[in-house]
């Protein structure tokens, strides 16, 4: 056990926890970091590394360049550092393929000395008598216990497979989650019929995905794709839309209300969970050259569609599946030898914070109450850094990778205390709050609350100008 307290200790080694570890690895102050990862080695959602996926945000939102273009640690410089900067500029692209990001982040990993892998912490605790944290860690394989301590720490534990209660319970090869596809994939293309469950990214990948290989005359499956959502609608990428992944937007998020937040957060899924626009039309213009010659592919899509129980049937070999048109009301059975499931990820409260619970600020929804620049609400004087767990209190941008800088600069910027990174303000054109509109355009002016002028001088006899729901 080392007795070294640390500036900061790092839960998770995730792209956001890895972006820390780069940005302090390059300032002048001395920061002394260590981060934590229960995996023997990084591989960022190794089970989606397909040939054709790409990232849904351009290369520069990487683990640095939005915080310092100059970073030895951008994704360019990994390409020069590896021989792929001319290849890539011939590439002619913003988005790059998920594969070659989890090269650059693994290339990243082996830069750095600050990270530690299997270790997988079991508890946190504060010592009011020396005034740390504690962290205890454990190897998963042979149980070798380790113990960290620190000023500070950042979570970046990230979020887990989620299947929902009545869809579990059934043999992993033949019913899984899209997280573990590419390790199931070869039992997949054994099948006879195949379900993919979800219109989420994930599920549009892994329906691509089989949808290639069905072509191939050794791949002979029936190949469905249901989702509850109204269709399979394409994710928001217009540039005005993208203006919601900014510093403004985070800033005006967390000053609203709870109750509306709680509200609007949930409707904006589109922002963020539907299908990447260009995967759509792979698969449109793959469906369309198969059916030419009056050819019908083997394939099934059907929206609207929730599935509520699946069970075994034929002896095993196969999978009932309890299927609701819920805006029709008609129910049907529709039978699959494998399911895949993109039914979406989880990010619960970690056990291994239960050492802290009566110092951490929760809501009334038992969730971490959160400061304005990202660190939990917590009675102690130590810092917890938040990464991806409080799109709750700052909106849809917690989880865009794009967005990982700004928090991190935040972070880095309060561990060193002065602006060792700049911390951005006025990145967009679209105003959210009313007084950053107020401020910008000269013919506006500010009525409060109750309806009457501000100080600066508005005619009161003036109507209102007409809201969006006029």
């Amino acid at each position: 056990m080392s007795e070294a307290v640390h500036d900061v200790v790092g839960v998770g080694i995730g792209p956001f926890n890895l972006g820390l570890a780069a940005m302090l690895d390059s300032i002048e102050e001395d920061i002394d970091a260590v981060f934590l990862e229960r995996e023997a080695e990084f591989n960022w959602h190794e089970g989606m590394l397909l040939e054709g996926a790409t990232l849904e945000v351009p290369f520069l939102a990487d683990l640095v360049t939005l915080a310092d273009p100059t970073s030895p640690y951008s994704y360019l410089n990994y390409l020069r550092e590896t021989g792929r900067l001319y290849e890539f500029y011939f590439y002619e692209t913003f988005q790059v393929p998920r594969r070659e990001y989890n090269e650059y982040l693994r290339w990243v990993v082996a830069e750095l000395e600050s990270c530690r892998f299997g270790r997988e912490v079991t508890a946190v605790r504060w010592d009011d008598e020396h005034g740390h944290y504690v962290v205890t860690a454990t190897h998963p394989e042979t149980g070798k216990r380790f113990e960290y301590r620190g000023k500070n720490l950042a979570l970046g534990v990230g979020s887990r497979p989620q299947i929902p209660d009545h869809l579990q319970g059934h043999p992993e090869r033949d019913v899984f989650h899209t997280a573990t596809y590419r390790g199931n994939r070869e039992r997949v293309l054994e099948a006879d019929s195949v379900t993919v469950v979800g219109s989420g990214q994930s599920a549009a990948e892994v329906f691509q995905d089989l949808l290639e290989r069905q072509a191939d005359p050794d791949n002979d499956y029936r190949l469905d794709w249901l989702t509850r959502s109204d269709g399979f609608f394409p994710m928001e990428y217009s540039k005005l839309g993208l203006q919601h992944f900014t510093p403004e937007y985070d800033r005006y998020v967390y000053d609203l209300p709870q109750d509306v937040k709680d509200e609007f957060i949930p409707e904006q899924e589109l922002l963020y969970k539907g299908i990447d626009p260009g995967t759509s039309a792979e698969i449109y213009d793959l469906l369309y050259r198969r059916s030419i010659g009056d050819r019908d592919p083997d394939i099934g899509l059907f929206a609207m569609t929730e599935v509520r129980d699946i069970e075994p049937v034929g002896g095993g070999s196969e999978y009932a599946l309890d299927c609701r048109q819920w805006q029709a009301e008609e129910s049907f059975v529709h039978e699959s030898e494998v399911v895949v499931l993109g039914t979406g990820y989880e990010r619960p409260i970690p056990d291994f914070l239960d050492p802290l619970a009566d110092a951490i600020g929760w809501d009334e929804q038992g969730r971490f109450e959160v400061t304005a620049d990202h660190r939990l609400e917590i009675d102690v004087p130590g810092d917890v850094f938040l990464q991806n767990a409080e799109m709750h209190t700052h909106g849809v941008g917690v989880p865009d990778l794009g967005l990982g800088c700004y928090r991190n600069t935040r972070f880095v910027n309060r561990l060193v205390g002065r602006e060792a990174y700049p911390e951005d303000t006025d990145t967009v054109y679209q105003d959210f709050a009313v007084e950053q509109f107020v401020e910008r355009a000269p013919n506006a002016s500010r009525r409060h609350g109750n309806g009457s002028e501000s100080s600066s001088g508005a005619d009161p006899s003036r109507p209102s100008p007409p809201t969006q729901n006029d």
